[in-house]
């Protein structure tokens, strides 16, 4: 079956330990948090209290919209604008996200080993200026939190821990970009290049450039989406024979100590958040499938093309299970009745793996399909998205829902997201705490 998952419109864009916070610690040479890090300019408001523009007015749930940043998916327009005109770009989603009702933006802040905000770990991203480590002359990510805070939005600030480019020539990337410095942390694999999960030291650095920017700003929470180890590559394995020669003795396979690899870091990145920053959350928007039932029993009724747990080496059920993370976001990109992949049953599972749990549930929405070229009956209904946040809403676990993405929350050229805040959004909610 068609899988549908945010790599769709980075391909269009490219054809145009459960450790205690005390324990946390980055080996190093170098402090951590660095002392001499640059701090960000002007004062960023804290976020906003329960009595806040949305506190009380109505019952906590999330309504949140990702804000991509990657290939300029939906901010800014183009690279090489003004700072003038891309912080007007930006706050007119923000101001979208309010006139829909919703209370949260989670914004990607590093798309790709890459910075929006004044890091001294990676370059300037180059979705901004067009050219990778090119000062902007403006704090994106600054200006993200301090202006979603006064409108009452929580921020999220959202990484990508190990992709590098959407390309796979090093050459192309900034002089000073660290995959060049350590060319042995990088691997080429599907046209894209990718930091190697399976080395400690990665691991250690990209907690250390993520981490930098939840010290510098109060952000609400972090936020991971669906890339782990690289989706696979038809007839091409991951090249890590190497890293896995040098740290994958003592397990059963190499796909268990890749998801070893993958819960190490979610765990030491939800203890480093408490850390650096107590209070904030941290939560993940995963595949929508962590195992079909003909796979594992304890997967869902799904014939899904792709599994988490077995081709992202994701095991997001543990993590909700175990309480790793503090809310869970599945991709739930398809409609309802969808044969393969069939949203009502993907709700049900979810919400039968968050009961009893600490991990929130919320569920990700496609809102980019509705009315878009080539899809089906189901998304040619502007009806299609209050459908399911209807059936959502008969699963107590469901505390809200995220929509993927932001200029389709602004434009909503099908009228869709105005059918969900009529059907759904009288009211306006508290934050999702």
């Amino acid at each position: 079956m068609g899988r549908v998952t945010r790599r769709v419109f980075t391909a269009a864009a490219l054809s145009a330990l459960a450790a205690s916070p005390s324990a946390f610690a980055l080996p190093d040479a170098a402090p951590w948090p660095p002392d001499a890090s640059p701090q960000p300019p002007g004062a960023v408001p804290e976020p906003p209290s329960a009595a806040g523009p949305y506190g009380r007015s109505g019952a906590a749930e999330m309504r949140g919209m990702w804000l991509a940043t990657v290939a300029n998916r939906d901010w800014p327009s183009r690279p090489g604008l003004d700072a003038a005109r891309q912080r007007a770009e930006l706050t007119a989603l923000l101001d979208a996200a309010v006139r829909r009702r919703l209370n949260t933006v989670i914004f990607q802040a590093r798309p790709s080993a890459d910075a929006l905000w004044p890091s001294p770990y990676e370059p300037w991203s180059q979705w901004l200026t067009g050219v990778q480590g090119e000062d902007p002359g403006w704090d994106p990510l600054g200006t993200a939190v301090r202006e979603a805070h006064t409108r009452g939005l929580e921020l999220h600030v959202w990484f990508n821990p190990y992709r590098v480019a959407l390309h796979d020539d090093p050459s192309l990337l900034a002089a000073s970009h660290p995959a060049r410095k350590h060319p042995d942390w990088v691997v080429r694999y599907g046209g894209q290049l990718s930091y190697d999960p399976g080395l400690p030291e990665v691991r250690t650095f990209v907690q250390r450039a993520m981490l930098h920017a939840v010290r510098a700003y109060p952000v609400d929470a972090v936020h991971f989406d669906d890339y782990f180890y690289p989706y696979p590559a038809p007839g091409h394995a991951f090249p890590d024979d190497a890293s896995f020669a040098r740290h994958g003795g003592g397990f059963a396979s190499r796909a268990a100590w890749r998801r070893d690899n993958i819960d190490r870091l979610v765990r030491e990145t939800a203890a480093g958040i408490r850390a650096v920053r107590p209070g904030a959350r941290f939560g993940v928007s995963p595949f929508g499938v962590w195992r079909n039932a003909e796979t594992d029993p304890r997967g869902s009724a799904t014939r899904a093309g792709a599994q988490a747990y077995d081709d992202l080496y994701a095991d997001t059920r543990t993590w909700v299970r175990e309480g790793w993370i503090d809310y869970v976001v599945p991709q739930v990109y398809w409609s309802i009745g969808k044969g393969a992949v069939d949203y009502a049953d993907l709700v049900a599972w979810w919400a039968g793996v968050a009961h009893g749990s600490r991990t929130r549930l919320y569920i990700g929405e496609a809102l980019y399909r509705q009315g878009a070229a080539g899809e089906g009956a189901a998304w040619r209904s502007p009806d299609e998205l209050s459908r399911h946040l209807t059936l959502a809403g008969k699963h107590p676990e469901v505390r809200g829902h995220v929509f993927f993405a932001a200029k389709d929350v602004a434009a909503d050229p099908s009228g869709a997201m105005a059918r969900v805040v009529a059907d759904h959004y009288g009211k306006l909610a508290g934050p999702p705490r």
